[in-house]
């Protein structure tokens, strides 16, 4: 539990791999540092990339110190979910938000985090984020029912302060506390680097924080906004299905740790009225002669078809026993937020590894 010797704000994790995303990590780290409610600190977690490492040591030097930004080396296995556990374990707020390596916050992105903490059941809040296309426009075919497949709030969330199950990673922040009770993110299921685009790490632990704490409230605030860069490639149709497939095959893991009935509880509502609702609307505007209205209908069914066929063979591949997954506590590190070691005993006794596979 944290205590008052705990610095009351947040520190903002940004998970780094490439130097290929250069200039947009630098536009990341000024966004937080430009917000109306200043961090106690910025935390860059670099995932096994020596030379990414060094340079950006270097860059933000007087920064470091100043406590400002500190440059981190991932401490666990490559991926985005060790990187995170990293940042958490380091953190010296008694808040910890995430923002992907690729985004900017708007102004007031962390003062609409902070405000929902006013409840003490408030336990994580997540915000809307918006894509910024490569191209400049958002591809005619493209579904707003499917802008998860780029990082971003899709059509089907409710508007405004409202409860959800899960928070989307790159735009959330966490109550300390909240991974004392449920443990990090769960490695070996979300995405490391290059590899296939799998995800739903934040969608199963946030399920998880659900199961040890009851009566803990999730939020999403859109008010809390951040622009998402999508790079050309992400804007192809081939990426689409290879993200919506991949989805499938993550879903299939949450379910193997957490039961169906939690796993897929709001993708039911989702598939069954979201979607549905979705191809009508594309359907109509292909009758009415507006540009792509049927490809947006179609991309939605093959997103469902691809999706249905990547969960099934996950379920498949995990009866026959495949990679696996886990999480644990957050060890701290010194200099942490000192209500991270209060609870870790309970978490180490409470910590339970799981399995599932990824194709």
């Amino acid at each position: 539990m944290s205590d008052s010797t705990t610095p009351r704000g947040f520190s903002v994790v940004i998970c780094v791999y490439t130097e290929e995303r250069w200039e947009d990590i630098l536009a990341a780290v000024d966004s937080v540092r430009k917000q109306s409610l200043p961090p106690l600190e910025t935390l860059l977690v670099v995932d096994h990339n020596e030379r990414l490492l060094s340079r950006l040591t270097e860059e933000y030097a007087d920064e470091r110190l100043r406590g400002e930004v500190r440059v981190l080396a991932n401490a666990g296995p490559r991926g985005l979910s060790a990187g995170r556990n990293t940042g958490i374990a380091a953190a010296r707020g008694d808040l910890v938000a995430f923002l992907d390596d690729d985004a900017v916050a708007e102004r007031d992105w962390l003062r609409y985090f902070a405000a929902a903490y006013d409840d003490p059941r408030v336990m994580a809040v997540g915000g809307r984020t918006l894509p910024a296309w490569a191209s400049g426009r958002r591809p005619a075919w493209f579904p707003e029912e499917f802008d998860w497949v780029v990082g971003c709030t899709y059509r089907g969330l409710p508007p405004g302060r409202v409860p959800v199950r899960n928070v989307l990673g790159g735009n959330a922040s966490f109550r300390r506390t909240a991974f004392d009770a449920a443990g990090g993110f769960a490695t070996g299921i979300g995405r490391d680097g290059d590899r296939r685009p799998l995800g739903c790490e934040e969608t199963e632990l946030c399920i998880r924080l659900a199961k040890a704490l009851p009566r803990a409230i999730l939020l999403i605030d859109d008010r809390a906004v951040i622009h998402h860069k999508v790079p050309a490639v992400r804007e192809r149709f081939g990426y689409f299905r290879t993200r919506v497939y991949a989805e499938g095959l993550s879903k299939a893991l949450v379910a193997r740790s957490v039961g169906a009935q939690k796993g897929l509880e709001s993708e039911r509502r989702y598939t069954t009225r979201v979607l549905p609702a979705g191809v009508l609307r594309g359907a109509a505007d292909a009758l009415r002669g507006r540009s792509g209205g049927a490809g947006r209908a179609g991309a939605i069914l093959t997103g469902v078809t691809l999706a249905a066929g990547g969960y099934a063979l996950g379920q498949l591949r995990a009866r026959r026993g495949g990679t696996t997954f886990s999480w644990g506590p957050i060890e701290p590190v010194p200099g942490a937020a000192p209500g991270a070691t209060d609870g870790i005993g309970t978490v180490r006794e409470a910590a339970r590894g799981a399995e599932g596979v990824v194709a």
